[in-house]
């Protein structure tokens, strides 16, 4: 299994294009006209302004989202000094995490430089490039050094996040602990395991937060670091040295309120966590082992209130919560530093987030979890879009009243509401459905009926590691273990159940089942018997017979040979017209297109009965209602003739059927996606806002629509997914990736669960 995560690891920073970033235009760049106002001549309009006035090349250009990412790669996660080539791949992702969470761009820079001096010298000649400056990954106590002075020395923000950004989530926690027992932070003994960047910047932060410098015990591999101490003592932790008769971890933790681990596995044990005072504070964020772990401390003790670096405990400190939202407040304002005032609130803008009430969707996120405020909800979690606007606007209204803002925010409610609609709502689709399938009550059993493809393996071994759904594969037990063992899966033999039809206890009900139901219908006994030995006709009784809730077929197969199978076994709900829908995911929008798959030439009733089963799916996995366009080359008319006339058709017998739906056509596809135009041209028309749903007068249309857009443009699409059904079995395309798989899977997994609750 390690072997497997290993290489799966190495796939997904080496398939495709190398590397986890690459940059693209914002701006169009096709034609000849364009190409000038790019570059040459146009180029040189924005120049000159900027050359008249500096600040507008916030105005002209992307430095007022650019960050720089900079490492010498001297302390890279808990690799250590592997250097800067060997540390790209983290900076790429740090990167990754600034855009998911925040639309905040970046360049990684990672420096072939050891000194402090080298270091500062080449960060500050970049300064014209970046809004700001992201540290990362630099060894104490030079990255203390490297920070002061280019903070000093440079008019962008510059941020250690090893050092602030474990500070300000750890802070945040500590605040919440600090109310949930009743203390007050002038009165409390804290004490520190680790004296590096991050143990420093936390320290710093609670003397802001009000903790005494006297009744701060930080410790070191060398002991308790104390007034006089000349082992293994610089600069930076003389600033933490005190009057003090405690020498070791163990006689500091005595009587103490709080721990704050920023160290090594193991150096905390149980004889020093029961000698804390009551309701203690224990913190033990070493990663990926804390100091001690919460079974450890449970042993001893049931009133502790505990946070560690890990995702498998509750009160995560996770640096996520912090850098791309911080940045993302400082850059909307041209912050010119991240000072304390920012920090402290960051600080509270997170302890505050963790007493509201969490929605639901953050539930789902996590297993339908109910989290509320207490000693296991310190700190909200990653995926809680709210981080965004609370945290940033603090920051930015931090910047703008202590004086450190170029540009000042007026109106931050409306600010607010400009970062929600920053990032979009629907590039979390398949996050959401992931969220909502962990949520449900047991895990869905799915059967793949080409148990042997390479790509239904590798997404199998995926499916397996997200424990989700509990896989089937169909085929010959041999040549699957083969296939295994090639593809380095060979983990998964004692994992995934295999059938072969023929040999499963239940082949002889499934024949005799297929054949009562479809005897009438040309299927002799013999026939049954040898149809249901295929994959598509066993695994389709599978889901029927609730041996399996869902199935995957289609990727070494023609989409007729696996529709007529599944057809003819599970049939479509209340012998509706069944549809083939596919689902594109845009960054910023989601649409439907209907039919793709199934109907080559359908009549006015058909295509109301495409729209309804697509409304119906739309309504299921986003819970909201659609609105929907019936396609067509004609605009409200403007052609007259066969085709038209069946869309216009098609459009009044919806109006009747779906009364409370907003849906209108015929138009073209370019009105039915394009806000402007549908408000210039035809305002008029019952559609307040483009399509969600696109409903297309045939299947030749459909189906060459929806592969010219997945081909030349930057979407997800999933499916075709087949409704309507009582029972939730898909079809992959042939040219289907792993992903593509999985996605489909984890559609399949929750629509299952979503039919049996209704």
């Amino acid at each position: 299994m390690e072997k497997s995560k290993k290489q799966a690891a190495l796939d997904y920073h080496s398939k495709g294009r190398p590397g986890k970033i690459e940059i693209r235009s914002t701006k169009p760049c096709v034609t000849s006209r364009e190409l000038s106002l790019a570059y040459s001549p146009g180029v040189a309009e924005p120049c000159l302004e900027i050359a008249d006035n500096p600040d507008d090349v916030f105005k002209y250009t992307a430095k007022g989202n650019l960050v720089g990412v900079v490492s010498n790669g001297s302390a890279v996660l808990g690799l250590g000094n592997i250097g800067p080539l060997a540390g790209k791949p983290v900076m790429e992702g740090k990167g990754v995490l600034f855009k998911r969470f925040a639309d905040v761009d970046v360049f990684d820079i990672e420096l072939n430089a050891t000194t402090v001096e080298e270091m500062v010298q080449a960060v500050k000649a970049l300064e014209p490039t970046f809004g700001g400056i992201n540290l990362e990954d630099i060894k104490a106590p030079e990255c203390f050094e490297v920070e002061q002075q280019l903070q000093e020395i440079m008019d962008i923000p510059v941020f250690h996040d090893d050092q602030h950004g474990t500070a300000i989530i750890a802070s945040a926690g500590f605040v919440n602990a600090v109310e949930l027992t009743n203390r007050k932070f002038s009165e409390l003994k804290v004490v520190f395991s680790g004296a590096g960047a991050a143990s420093m910047a936390i320290a710093k932060l609670f003397f802001q937060l009000g903790v005494k410098p006297e009744n701060l015990l930080m410790t070191d591999s060398k002991g308790v670091i104390y007034e006089g101490r000349k082992e293994g003592m610089n600069k930076y932790k003389e600033q933490f040295a005190v009057k003090t008769s405690h020498r070791t971890l163990a006689d500091a933790m005595k009587g103490a309120d709080a721990f704050m681990g920023c160290s090594a596995k193991g150096v905390v044990n149980k004889e020093m966590v029961a000698s804390m005072a009551k309701n203690p504070i224990i913190f033990a964020m070493a990663n990926p082992d804390p100091e001690i772990t919460p079974e450890e401390v449970a042993e001893v003790r049931d009133d502790a209130i505990m946070a560690t670096g890990r995702t498998d405990y509750p009160n995560q400190v996770n640096n996520v919560l912090g850098f791309p939202f911080i940045f993302r407040g400082a850059l909307d304002v041209r912050a010119r530093k991240i000072n304390e005032e920012m920090k402290i609130a960051a600080v509270y803008a997170l302890a505050n987030l963790a007493k509201e009430e969490v929605p639901e969707n953050v539930k789902m996120a996590y297993g339908n979890t109910n989290f509320s405020f207490g000693k296991n909800y310190l700190i909200p979690k990653p995926f809680d879009k709210r981080v965004l606007t609370r945290v940033s606007s603090a920051v930015a209204k931090a910047a703008c009243e202590s004086g450190v803002a170029r540009k000042v925010i007026s109106d931050f409610k409306q600010y607010s509401l400009d970062l929600e609609a920053r990032l979009g709502q629907s590039g979390e689709f398949m996050r959401l459905v992931r969220s909502r399938l962990k949520s449900a009550t047991t895990k869905k059993r799915i059967v793949f009926t080409e148990g042997s493809n390479t790509r239904i393996l590798r997404a199998v071994n995926i499916l397996i590691d997200e424990g989700r759904v509990i896989p089937i594969l169909i085929g010959y037990k041999d040549n699957i273990h083969q296939k295994m063992d090639k593809l380095g899966l060979s983990h998964m033999k004692d994992i995934v159940e295999i059938i072969k039809p023929a040999d499963s206890d239940h082949f002889e009900n499934y024949y005799f089942d297929y054949h009562a139901d479809r005897q009438r219908k040309g299927a002799t006994l013999s026939l049954s018997e040898d149809l249901l030995k295929r994959g598509n006709y066993f695994a389709s009784m599978m889901v029927r017979q609730g041996h399996a809730e869902g199935m995957i077929t289609g990727a070494t197969q023609n989409y007729p040979d696996c529709f007529k199978p599944m057809m003819r076994v599970l049939g479509s709900s209340l012998d509706a017209k069944a549809c083939g829908i596919i689902i594109l995911v845009f960054q910023n929008r989601i649409i439907f297109l209907a039919d793709c798959t199934v109907t080559i030439n359908p009549t006015a009733e058909d295509l109301v009965q495409i729209a309804e089963n697509t409304a119906q799916l739309y309504q299921k996995l986003l819970q909201k209602d659609p609105r929907i366009a019936f396609l067509s080359y004609s605009n409200f008319g403007s052609n007259m003739n066969d085709d038209t006339v069946k869309v216009k058709k098609a459009v009044k017998l919806a109006r009747e059927r779906m009364p409370t739906l907003k849906l209108d056509g015929e138009m073209q596809a370019d009105v039915a996606v394009n806000n402007e135009i549908l408000k210039n041209l035809f305002s008029f028309s019952d559609l307040d806002q483009a399509a969600d749903i696109l409903v297309f007068p045939d299947l030749q249309s459909a189906n060459i629509g929806y592969k010219l857009v997945t081909q030349l443009s930057d979407c997800t699409a999933i499916g075709p997914i087949i409704a309507p059904s009582n029972y939730s079995a898909n079809i992959v395309q042939r040219t289907s990736s792993v992903d593509e798989i999985i996605n489909m899977t984890h559609i399949t997994a929750l629509l299952s669960d979503l039919n049996k609750k209704e």
